[in-house]
């Protein structure tokens, strides 16, 4: 070929076909895939349509973290002549591919397209490369059935997974601290799943207290003191939990706190979230003295405060916002709290609903 591209590669071969790995500079990517604007019905398409709004949240993980980030490789058909050229080694050489070839990204689409805004803000990121898997195109159906193959079987990283992984979130890392420094939780809390089966040994997931966190947190800088906040918190509400110390001192087994209590339900939790944002917000409060009236509380989820509240009448959870309002309501009326406007909205509502039920 006279005029071509030309790529060092490695040469692989998977279900007996060939393809070759290059490592492209970020600035050749639209060069190599320009924008198709013209609208092509999903069946004539070997890809997705792009989702614009996924753009900018990738163009922005480039930027915030210009010194590492990371990207898997791109996956393309070459639909044109090419040719390997090996040098020395079999498996290592030049792809060349003619000029009039056209390339199909199979995965990828988001990445490219961000990278490309990326650059546009700080052209010196071109000059940084991607590893793109090239195959050879054969057909729209093939085409199809690699964005198939390459996606159908990708199993999404649980978010709990990825809050114990990500040190780049603040609140993440501040989770982590509380589940390290705050005993029951470093017991019961299962740091993978973000579903615990029935038969778990965990009681929590760390999703669960993570976005308690972040309720807690509200829109306020996640800091030192929100830290030491949050682990302060948290360490008074397992001391005043009676279920929970219970639990500790085998006086109630792990079956019977799941089945006949509220105390490791996630509403509950999440109304945790809520009462300690209240706190947060109002630090002149003798926390300590204040949550000891935890012990108070009545648990069970047979207790008749807790009906239509957070538990339906067929003894089933209610997990929604609204629960999780009305049972930081239960919470902090047993604490002598004074309820904000919108709780006591909502408690009026709940009033309703039970008169109207009698």
């Amino acid at each position: 070929m006279n005029f071509c591209y030309k790529f060092p590669v490695v040469k692989g071969v998977q279900a007996g076909k060939e393809y070759y790995i290059a490592m492209v500079p970020l600035k050749m990517l639209n060069r190599l895939f320009p924008e198709e604007n013209e609208f092509v019905l999903p069946e004539y398409r070997a890809q997705r349509r792009i989702n614009e709004a996924r753009i900018p949240t990738i163009k922005n993980y480039i930027l915030d973290n210009k010194d590492s980030y990371v990207f898997s490789a791109l996956t393309a058909s070459i639909d044109g002549e090419f040719e390997f050229v090996p040098e020395g080694n079999a498996d290592l050489g030049i792809l060349e591919i003619s000029l009039v070839a056209r390339f199909l990204i199979n995965d990828g689409q988001h990445r490219k397209a961000a990278i490309a805004e990326a650059i546009n803000e700080r052209p010196e990121i071109g000059e940084e490369t991607i590893s793109i898997v090239f195959y050879e195109d054969q057909g729209l159906k093939n085409s199809q059935q690699i964005f198939t193959d390459l996606n159908k079987h990708a199993v999404k990283t649980s978010n709990s997974i990825a809050e114990l992984y990500d040190s780049r979130d603040e609140v993440a890392v501040v989770t982590r601290k509380i589940v390290e420094n705050v005993t029951f939780f470093n017991d019961y809390v299962d740091k993978e799943k973000d579903i615990l089966g029935k038969f778990s040994s965990a009681l929590f997931t760390l999703n669960t207290i993570y976005t308690a966190n972040k309720r807690i947190l509200g829109k306020k800088e996640c800091d030192i003191e929100f830290e030491k906040f949050c682990i302060s918190y948290w360490q008074l509400i397992a001391k005043n939990m009676l279920p929970w110390t219970e639990l500790q001192c085998k006086e109630l087994s792990k079956k019977e706190l799941r089945e006949q209590y509220l105390a490791v339900q996630s509403v509950i939790i999440q109304a945790f979230g809520r009462l300690g944002n209240y706190f947060y917000s109002n630090q002149n409060l003798n926390m300590q003295n204040i949550l000891f009236d935890l012990q108070k509380i009545n648990w069970k989820r047979s207790a008749d405060v807790w009906f239509l509240r957070v538990v339906k009448e067929n003894g089933r959870m209610i997990n929604n916002e609204k629960a999780i309002i009305l049972a930081t309501n239960m919470i902090k009326k047993s604490l002598d709290l004074i309820l904000s406007d919108s709780e006591l909205k909502a408690e009026e509502e709940l009033l309703n609903n039970l008169k109207n039920r009698g």
